[in-house]
């Protein structure tokens, strides 16, 4: 470990007491009820100093990356960081998601013809337009103070982009761009002795492995270029797959509470959907858990009882 903060340090005592009624708004906006303010204290106050401190305004912003499995934290972490460092720090940050950059059902429907029938379904290397994230960068890297850059922005449960004109806007050039992803900073994973179906889903839609060896060929792509372009590779390490599935199920349940339109309601997901879902993830999933903790800067513990800690800093 170096000499990265922790919280008995003065300088996290202070950005703390500056940034608690703001977080604990946060935390009341995204519907998190039970936040303990360990979290903010031991996790998200010394990461938003250490990117503070230790990455001094420069005319390109940096890129950071936050990976981990679906529901260990990462978009809730960007906020909350996000949120430091913007209202606290006054460094300019945004971010956005690689859920937020999928390919178009067209695009998919086109895939699963040509390809396999499991193209269609969103989530994995493949079926998101990473030129969309590239744009996205290079536009936010150029930007004037006055510039508007739009942040796309899907909507899960109608499995499309919300209409353009209803994208976020960002006003100027940020210090920081966060990216949430899944599969950030992850490499295809060798082809030889490939492993055979890894669960039902794969048994029963892809027992030759033709779907998962394209995903995995997609991952060399032009996805290596984007993951190259990270400052700094955050992973969030969850303790099983089993941890990731149950995660998942409660990300839904959160999701369920924000949704008010009844029509999208009815599309919010069973458990036993939750987990189908997930299971088009798996493979990847059991490398990263296994191989992404070696090549990341920050690994962040997430136990079972959903308690973090910093295991590896820079």
């Amino acid at each position: 470990m170096t000499n990265f903060p922790i919280k008995s340090d003065e300088n996290v005592l202070s950005l703390f007491e500056d940034s608690r009624e703001t977080l604990l708004e946060l935390a009341d906006e995204m519907k998190i009820g039970d936040l303990n303010e360990d979290f903010l204290k031991e996790i998200v106050i010394p990461i938003s100093l250490y990117f503070n401190v230790q990455f001094p305004k420069r005319s390109k912003p940096y890129f950071i990356c936050f990976t981990g499995g679906q529901g260990s934290g990462k978009t809730t972490l960007s906020f909350f960081i996000q949120k430091v460092l913007n209202e606290i720090c006054k460094r300019p940050a945004m971010g956005f998601s690689i859920d937020d950059i999928y390919k178009s059902q067209e695009e998919r429907k086109s895939l699963a013809n040509s390809i396999h029938p499991l193209c269609y379904v969103r989530g994995v290397p493949g079926t998101h337009d990473i030129d969309m994230g590239l744009n996205l960068i290079e536009e936010l890297s150029q930007a004037t103070p006055d510039h508007e850059t739009r942040i796309p922005a899907f909507c899960k449960p109608k499995d499309k982009h919300y209409p353009i004109e209803e994208w976020p806007i960002y006003r100027g050039k940020p210090d920081f761009i966060f990216f949430d992803a899944w599969c950030g900073g992850a490499k295809p994973l060798p082809e030889e002795n490939w492993l055979p179906p890894l669960n039902s889903l794969e048994a029963e839609e892809d027992p030759e492995g033709v779907w998962s060896k394209w995903s995995n060929q997609e991952l060399s792509k032009e996805y290596q270029t984007l993951f190259s372009m990270f400052d700094l590779l955050l992973m969030i390490q969850v303790p099983s797959m089993d941890f990731v599935y149950e995660s998942r199920w409660i990300q839904e349940q959160t999701l369920a509470k924000t949704v008010t339109d009844p029509a999208l309601k009815d599309k919010i997901m069973t458990k036993e959907e939750v987990y189908r879902f997930v299971m088009h993830y798996e493979r990847l999933t059991h490398y990263i858990l296994d191989e992404l903790p070696s090549f990341s800067d920050i690994v962040l513990t997430r136990d079972g009882r959903f308690n973090f800690s910093i295991s590896k800093t820079p």
